[in-house]
C-alpha cells in the first residue's frame, strides 16, 4: 500500500518543521512540500497532487479559509485537515463549509493526528471532541437572524418580485422606509442589490 502523501501549511517554520520530522519518523506517510500561506498551499497542491493537504487557518499572505475554498472551487482532489489552534464557531463552521474533510487542533496527541489524517485520506471526516461538540451545538441551536422582523418581511416582498410602492402600500410604511430597511439588510448582508440580498438570503436560511 503506497504512503499518504501530505503538504504541510502553516505561517510557523517551527510547526512546519515539528510537523514534518514527526511523519517523516513515522511509517506510512510522505511529506511532499510544505507551505508558509494560502496562496502557496493552493498552487503546491496543483502542482503535487497530496493525499492530504494539513491546513493552519490564520496566515498572513493567505488564510486557510480561502485555500480551501479555492481548491475546492479548482475540484482539486486532495482532503484538507485543518490543524490550528483555533475552535471558535467563526472559524470552525466556514472551514467545514468551505470543503475541510476535518478539524483538528493543534494540541492533539500524536497517534490522533496520525489516525486523522489516515481518516482524511480516506475520505472520512474527522473532528476533534471540543470542535465535533461546538458543531453539534451550533446545530441545536442555529445563530439568530441578523434581519429584524420588518427588514425579513420587506426582504421576502422583495423574493417575491415587490416594488417598493407596493411593499410600502402593504406594509403600510413610507417609500422612503421601505428604502432605508433594504439599505440596512444591503448592509447586514454585505451586498449592494436586491437579487443578491434575496440569494444570499435564502443561502443562509434567512428567508
Amino acid at each position: 500500500m503506497a504512503d499518504i502523501s501530505l503538504l504541510l501549511v502553516d505561517d510557523h517554520p517551527v510547526v512546519r518543521n515539528g510537523l514534518r520530522g514527526m511523519f517523516e519518523s513515522a511509517p506510512g506517510f510522505t511529506v511532499l512540500a510544505e507551505a508558509a500561506n494560502g496562496v502557496e498551499a493552493v498552487d503546491l497542491a496543483a502542482e503535487l497532487d497530496p493525499d492530504v493537504v494539513l491546513m493552519d487557518l490564520r496566515m498572513p499572505g493567505g488564510s486557510g479559509l480561502d485555500a480551501i475554498t479555492e481548491l475546492t472551487r479548482r475540484g482539486i482532489r486532495a482532503k484538507v485537515l485543518v490543524l490550528t489552534t483555533w475552535d471558535t464557531d467563526t472559524d470552525t463552521l466556514p472551514a467545514i463549509e468551505a470543503g475541510a474533510t476535518g478539524y483538528l487542533l493543534k494540541d492533539a496527541p500524536q497517534d490522533e493526528l496520525f489516525n486523522a489524517v489516515r481518516q482524511a485520506a480516506a475520505g472520512r471526516t474527522v473532528l476533534s471532541p471540543a470542535v465535533a461538540s461546538r458543531l453539534v451545538s451550533a446545530v441545536r441551536s442555529p445563530a439568530p437572524s441578523p434581519l429584524a422582523a420588518r427588514e425579513r418581511q420587506v426582504l421576502e416582498l422583495v423574493a417575491k418580485g415587490t416594488s417598493n410602492r407596493d411593499i410600502a402600500r402593504e406594509l403600510f410604511i413610507s417609500e422612503a422606509t421601505v428604502k432605508t430597511h433594504l439599505v440596512r439588510v444591503f448592509g447586514k448582508l454585505g451586498v449592494d442589490d436586491r437579487t443578491a440580498a434575496v440569494t444570499k438570503a435564502m443561502a443562509q436560511g434567512l428567508l
